[in-house]
């Protein structure tokens, strides 16, 4: 077991930012933590690393309970937070060699050149951090979390404020990390979880709203209605189609290409395919609405 969130409770005076939380996350997983601003999310992690303590309930990475006193939970797990807090003023490889000597006898000059290799700062190892682009400053933020060679990685918005070819670059860090780490991942971006996770935690004014596996997350939410989309390579007849399929809606987009919508819990595509063939169509495409994570999101924290 890597991290064992049990009953954690958070309170600031009389505000309740975590309320009786508990999950556990196995090695070697990818996990996203989801929620709202002030949901709650950075404080959790906060707790997980032994930045702040809780006000009740207890965590366990690998085995050992974690504290605000308690250096081995800092050697077993790997922060990046969300504001990646560096020195601009500090040389890229000074600065790792910086972090690098808080863990005694573990980070050596070899170490410090893999890692340079590995987060993709080779280029930009002699310049100031200051100077650095803001994809590289993350980048710079990814190596610090990586110098001891952890085996838990706590990222909090790791990808924020970054352009897409930046973001697609450490997503792939973090998935190449998450092969031989167990990592926690925070992010406001659906695309990024879809990408690389793994499993879905979502939390909503300091509860535990989700816990799902992401291939089994889009059944939180059961869609009332059905859409779907067919493109024919000629318009039939409305009033046929609709009896036909006993849509409560249809709505003619385009040439050929119309909308339909039903509270049935028929699938309507047999339907329309067995509709074409008796009215000589040939349907040249067909898609149906799914539930995305960004409805269960929203369904589960609104």
């Amino acid at each position: 077991m890597s991290i064992l969130v049990s009953g954690v409770t958070k309170l600031y005076g009389e505000q309740k930012a975590l309320d009786n939380i508990s999950f556990e996350i196995e090695s070697g997983q990818i996990v996203a933590f989801l929620g709202p601003n002030g949901a709650g999310k950075s404080t959790m992690m906060k707790i997980i690393t032994g930045f702040i303590p809780a006000s009740s309930g207890s965590v366990k990475v690998n085995g050992i309970e974690s504290g605000t006193d308690n250096n081995e939970i800092k050697r077993q797990i790997g922060y990046l937070p969300e504001n990646n807090p560096l020195y601009p003023d500090m040389y890229v490889r000074e600065y790792l060699e910086f972090v690098g000597s808080f863990y005694k006898g573990s980070v050596g000059a070899d170490r410090i050149g893999d890692i340079i290799g590995l987060t993709g700062l080779v280029t930009e190892r002699k310049k100031k951090i200051g100077s650095l682009s803001k994809g590289y400053k993350q980048r710079v933020g990814l190596a610090q979390a990586l110098i001891h060679n952890p085996d838990v990685l706590i990222l909090d918005e790791a990808t924020t404020g970054l352009d897409p070819n930046q973001i697609v670059e450490i997503r792939n860090l973090i998935r190449e990390a998450g092969k031989k780490k167990t990592v926690l991942l925070s992010t406001h971006i659906m695309q990024e979880v879809e990408a690389i996770c793994d499993r879905i935690l979502i939390i909503d004014k300091g509860r535990l709203v989700a816990d799902e596996k992401k291939s089994d997350i889009y059944s939180k939410v059961k869609k009332n209605r059905q859409v779907v989309e067919v493109e024919f390579d000629r318009d039939p007849l409305e009033a046929s189609l609709k009896a036909a399929t006993g849509a409560d809606s249809l709505v003619r987009v385009s040439e050929g290409k119309w909308r339909l919508e039903s509270g049935s819990d028929t699938d309507l595509r047999p339907v329309i395919f067995t509709f074409a063939v008796a009215n000589n169509l040939t349907v040249l495409s067909m898609s149906k609405a799914e539930s995305n994570l960004e409805e269960v999101f929203r369904e589960l924290t609104k």
